[in-house]
């Protein structure tokens, strides 16, 4: 009983509610909305594939195929934000990427794109889906018209009222001429407005489906994003902890040992020379391990996170091409500052990179280049050695390649023998 209690003021408070005219203002807009993109997306598409029957219009179909593909997404660009703005309906854009290569390589990557012909299919298939919704408005339309009946008669004096009936039957319209008929249409009005909502939330459900369907990123696309968010949530935490580390190590462990290293040392001063041979022996091997564990710590503190990257990637990258053994000529244009974890994996294989020349490339000089373009950090390291450089080798180079993997990056190495070497790495500034 309280169910169908509760039934009951559902229904009756259907018309009043907010998404119910949310939802009919989107019906009512996504009508022309979906009509003028059915109609110029299906007109691009036959005449492109009319061209594309001929040899000579082959290019200029392919280019309007092409245009169609383009629209469709602009027009799922204007779907999802209706959906949005008048329904409360999130939908993610999927990911795009950008064609390069020649004129005819972008063309044919537009042609291929799976979220363009997507989006395709939703134009052709919201047409019918916003037909139906337009329909639904009509309901609205009817039980307003039928409600204001009695006002309609007897403020304008007409003793003619049609009824207007929303569902398409034979036998033409009743008329209400007196006064008791327009109540008789005023109740028809109520029963179709408390009808209404619920078609126009019938149509809405089937246009969000699709919308999600066609329109959102596809199931194995949310899954690749989400494991891609996941991936860079937690490389810049291992980057946060790595660099906490570093500075426990910096201004804990580190201060410590200086300060157990300056104690022996004061020991060692106030035992004299006359003091106890054996003590005196055991205090400097003592302060001699003190000073070489300092040593061991620093070099690993900073090979967990050098300190000089807290001033940025360019300043670290000189502060390396300046400590190194053979003259390196360095440029950096880095408009954009990368993420912590980029930074480090990037310094770190400019490290390993000037770290083979030095050692095995036998090269007289060096060039580091750090460019950044399309969203894209490209470190590039150069030497005049005798070349040869190879994965798998034990020079390094299979370490940084499964490094910069971990981040989507690549690893190129052009080294043939005789040389010159250059190895080209490319990061995203994100992880």
């Amino acid at each position: 009983m309280r169910d169908t209690a509760a039934a009951a003021r559902s229904v009756l408070r259907g018309p009043l509610t907010a998404r119910a005219w949310a939802e009919t203002l989107y019906c009512l807009a996504g009508f022309p909305v979906a009509l003028a993109g059915f109609l110029l997306v299906v007109v691009a598409l036959a005449l492109g594939t009319g061209y594309t029957l001929s040899l000579l219009g082959a290019v200029l179909g392919l280019l309007l195929i092409a245009g169609a593909l383009a629209l469709a997404r602009g027009l799922a660009v204007v779907h999802r934000g209706l959906a949005k703005g008048l329904l409360g309906e999130t939908v993610r854009t999927p990911m795009r990427q950008k064609p390069t290569g020649g004129a005819f390589a972008r063309l044919d990557a537009r042609l291929r794109d799976a979220t363009g012909w997507r989006s395709v299919a939703y134009v052709l298939v919201k047409l019918p889906v916003a037909a139906l919704g337009l329909y639904a408005v009509l309901w609205w339309a009817a039980g307003l018209a039928n409600l204001t009946a009695p006002l309609r008669w007897a403020v304008l004096g007409r003793r003619d009222i049609p009824t207007l009936n929303p569902i398409p039957v034979g036998g033409g319209a009743p008329h209400g001429t007196t006064f008791a008929g327009t109540l008789v249409t005023a109740a028809l009005g109520v029963a179709v407005l408390l009808v209404a909502p619920w078609l126009t939330r019938g149509v809405v459900t089937v246009d969000r489906y699709v919308l999600r369907a066609l329109l959102g990123p596809g199931a194995l696309a949310e899954r690749v994003r989400d494991l891609e968010e996941t991936r860079a949530l937690a490389v810049d935490d291992s980057a946060a902890l790595l660099r906490r580390l570093e500075r426990d190590l910096h201004d804990g462990a580190q201060v410590r040992l200086v300060a157990l290293a300056m104690s022996l040392d004061m020991v060692r001063e106030r035992l004299g020379p006359d003091g106890d041979a054996r003590v005196r022996k055991l205090v400097e091997s003592a302060h001699l391990n003190a000073t070489e564990a300092l040593a061991e710590l620093r070099d690993l503190a900073r090979g967990i996170h050098p300190p000089v990257l807290d001033d940025g990637l360019p300043d670290a990258l000189a502060t390396l091409a300046a400590r190194s053994a053979v003259p390196v000529e360095l440029s950096v244009e880095v408009p954009e500052r990368p993420t912590p974890a980029i930074e480090t994996i990037a310094y770190f294989c400019a490290a390993e990179l000037l770290t083979n020349v030095i050692k095995h490339s036998g090269a007289d000089r060096a060039v580091v280049g750090v460019t950044q373009s399309d969203g894209v950090l490209r470190l590039r390291v150069t030497d005049d050695g005798r070349g040869g450089a190879e994965t798998g080798i034990g020079s390094g180079l299979t370490g940084l390649t499964q490094r910069v993997r971990t981040v989507d990056g690549t690893l190129d190495i052009s080294s043939p023998v005789g040389g010159p070497t250059a190895v080209t790495v490319s990061l995203p500034l994100h992880a």
